[in-house]
């Protein structure tokens, strides 16, 4: 039998409402245990084992859990009886998580983010038909150098595609460039092309201490001094949230051109929920860098790796968000 290890950081997976009905719930209240115990007349055809590796609403998810949940990751991994690791995680920063850690981790092995947009005691329940379904993929062995998956809503994601485009409801999750990977149950489950990852390493190291960087939002009347008060000292790069392909304001080009110019690297992406931003004949002069697919969330995950690693050049910057 295949043999799993379950990583629960919490969220609303793990949630717990008090009624069937109510609006509020408090996320993280289930432990591993208690979880894996209530899963286990589900009939699934696996052997899991878990750890708890925090227990919070995934708001609060940050480099305190991700320092935590990376090497037991890569621990699980390197056990040659585990076929693959399921992490369960909030779904607010869900695809943060995913993301980060499919940068830095090896894709021998399936390793799958799954959640729930339903806390455990609501009608409609979403969390044990989700993990059920993560328990088929990762017992697959085409899952396997896809890097790192998450699978929400019957549906399989790349973590560098997935995003959260919706605060309700089951169908919370797209991805974008790609929909999805494959589809998924219980019982079934449909790839849609070849794995593209099979015999490759992670694309990054880890850091356990990530740089500064701040995300910019633009809106209607963005001036330059809230993008000032925004910038700080110890900030290390900036990721634009801009209007359509990753627009902003004359003024605050002119800021975040200076800050370019000075050595802080300036990512521009947009605050749309889908679109490419690719590069314009502006952005040379700038030293900007455009995010191509990425969401400013995502922008600003792999803009931190990269600075951490020491890479500062804009030109060497574009050429690793060109091969996102």
């Amino acid at each position: 039998m295949t043999k799993l290890t379950v990583l629960a950081t919490g969220g609303t997976i793990a949630g717990i409402a008090g009624s069937a009905i109510a609006k509020d719930y408090r996320a993280g209240e289930i432990g591993i245990e208690d979880y894996l115990e209530k899963v286990g007349g589900l009939g699934l055809e696996a052997e899991l084992s878990g750890r708890q590796i925090a227990n919070i609403d995934s708001a609060d998810m940050g480099p305190a859990v991700w320092n935590a949940l990376h090497p037991a990751i890569l621990e699980a991994l390197a056990d040659p009886e585990c076929s693959g690791v399921i992490v369960t995680h909030g779904t607010d920063t869900l695809e943060e998580t995913a993301f980060l850690l499919d940068l830095t981790l090896p894709a021998d092995k399936p390793v799958v983010v799954v959640g729930a947009m339903r806390p455990a005691d609501a009608v409609g329940y979403d969390g044990l038909r989700n993990f059920a379904n993560a328990v088929r993929v990762a017992s697959d062995s085409q899952a396997a150098g896809r890097g790192v998956l998450v699978v929400m809503g019957d549906r399989v994601f790349a973590a560098r595609d997935v995003r959260k485009v919706r605060t309700r409801g089951t169908e919370a999750f797209r991805g974008f460039p790609r929909e999805s990977i494959g589809l998924v149950t219980p019982a079934t489950l449909e790839w849609f092309g070849a794995p593209w990852r099979q015999g490759k390493a992670a694309m990054s190291d880890w850091y356990d201490d990530l740089p500064e960087v701040v995300i910019v939002y633009v809106h209607a009347a963005l001036c330059a001094e809230e993008v000032l008060r925004l910038v700080g000292e110890d900030t290390r790069g900036i990721v634009l949230a801009g209007v359509g392909e990753g627009n902003m304001p004359e003024r605050v080009r002119q800021e975040l051109a200076l800050f370019a110019h000075n050595g802080i690297p300036v990512v521009r992406a947009s605050r749309a929920d889908e679109g490419l931003v690719d590069r314009e004949p502006e952005d040379d002069a700038n030293r900007f860098v455009a995010a191509r697919a990425l969401n400013p969330q995502k922008a600003r995950i792999l803009l931190q790796m990269l600075v951490a690693g020491g890479i500062t050049d804009p030109a060497a910057i574009q050429r690793k968000f060109d091969r996102r």
